[in-house]
């Protein structure tokens, strides 16, 4: 079954975001900030990684740069759900190890796409 950590610090997008995997029968860990992201990350080994970008303290795009640079967690793959769309902020997150980025609001597709897209790929 293929693991999946989800960072996000707003709890109804959480919610959202684990019915939707969890009703594709993915197993789903979370974490409500970037730090404790991290250490679940280690803990937990997921196989894909979905993170929120606004995020209090360290944010989305930082949290991928921090994966990206670790030996051990380099290859995991990184969808980003943020409502910051412009063409810009899509570089910059692609530029920081962003390997999907989906647009908020988004859909129970786009999710799904989003993960079989890197299920694929890696």
């Amino acid at each position: 079954m293929v693991k999946i950590l989800v960072v996000e610090d707003t709890p109804s997008e959480m919610q959202l975001m684990t019915l939707y995997l969890k009703d594709n029968g993915y197993l789903v860990v979370s974490a409500n900030n970037a730090k404790d992201g991290l250490n679940l990350v280690t803990k937990e080994k997921p196989d894909i990684v979905i993170t929120d970008v606004v995020m209090e303290g360290m944010n989305g795009f930082e949290f991928c740069r921090t994966l990206k640079k670790n030996p051990d967690t380099e290859k995991i793959p990184v969808i980003a759900c943020t409502s910051r769309s412009q063409d810009l902020d899509k570089l910059w997150g692609k530029k920081q190890g962003v390997d999907v980025y989906v647009t908020k609001p988004y859909s129970q597709e786009d999710i799904i796409k989003a993960v079989r897209s890197v299920s694929n790929s890696h």
